[in-house]
């Protein structure tokens, strides 16, 4: 079967898809087609139709790429005639019925607890002193300062938001674990992708390993696509 040359990067909760710029210049300089999916992040419905909206563009199979809640998103939004295969990088991979909120309800005993501050009018964000140490540990000071302070509002409604029929049930998957990750504890991130059966590395990094690590992550995208 020949390469897939279409990649659809989705984003997680507290950013955009401006920290995908890495792994797209990475890609893009590969010949891929790739298109960024700029989530609402107000519930998991909208940002499963913006992202269906892009894959109703393409002129070909795609690798559908989530980071963290990005997961859940392509976890349903997956099952989109024009997807090939997923790739996970440190995300949630949630079966029928389950959510942010339900995965998230048991953490493992001594997991770090994200640093989300109570919900502000429906929106939650994280701790702006706490972010760089939970969510981008392994970028330089000043760049998690500034996605800190960039912050995306994550909407309460989408974290509930579950999914009804799992596309890694049909499709392909391949995931990244993040190693130092302090946001999804890596012991539940190898639980996950043990469960959906997906093709694993594993790679030192953050939480941000999207934006530390784009060659790593374009590697796992690049298996994916052959």
């Amino acid at each position: 079967m020949a390469t897939i040359r279409n990649v659809v990067l989705v984003h997680g909760g507290f950013v955009d898809g401006s920290g995908w710029q890495g792994v797209y210049d990475e890609l893009s300089g590969d010949g891929f087609t790739v298109r960024i999916v700029q989530n609402p992040t107000l519930s998991l419905q909208g940002d499963v139709a913006a992202t269906r909206q892009i894959l109703d563009t393409l002129d070909g199979p795609a690798v559908l790429v989530g980071h963290s809640y990005g997961g859940v998103i392509i976890s349903e939004a997956g099952t989109h005639a024009n997807v090939a295969g997923l790739a996970y990088i440190a995300a949630f991979a949630p079966d029928k019925g389950e959510s942010v909120s339900t995965l998230i309800a048991d953490p493992p005993p001594g997991a770090p607890v994200p640093p989300i501050l109570p919900p502000d009018d429906g929106f939650l964000f994280l701790d702006r002193e706490k972010f760089h140490a939970s969510f981008a540990a392994d970028l330089p000071a000043p760049v998690g300062a500034f996605m800190a302070d960039s912050q995306v509002p994550w909407g309460v409604d989408a974290l509930s938001g579950a999914v009804t029929e799992p596309a890694w049930r049909q499709k392909k998957s391949w995931y990244l674990v993040a190693t130092e990750d302090r946001m999804i504890p890596p012991p539940a991130q190898r639980a996950m992708s043990e469960r959906i059966g997906a093709s694993v590395v594993e790679v030192v990094g953050s939480h941000a390993v999207y934006v530390s690590q784009p060659a790593a992550v374009a590697d796992l995208i690049r298996h994916a696509a052959a």
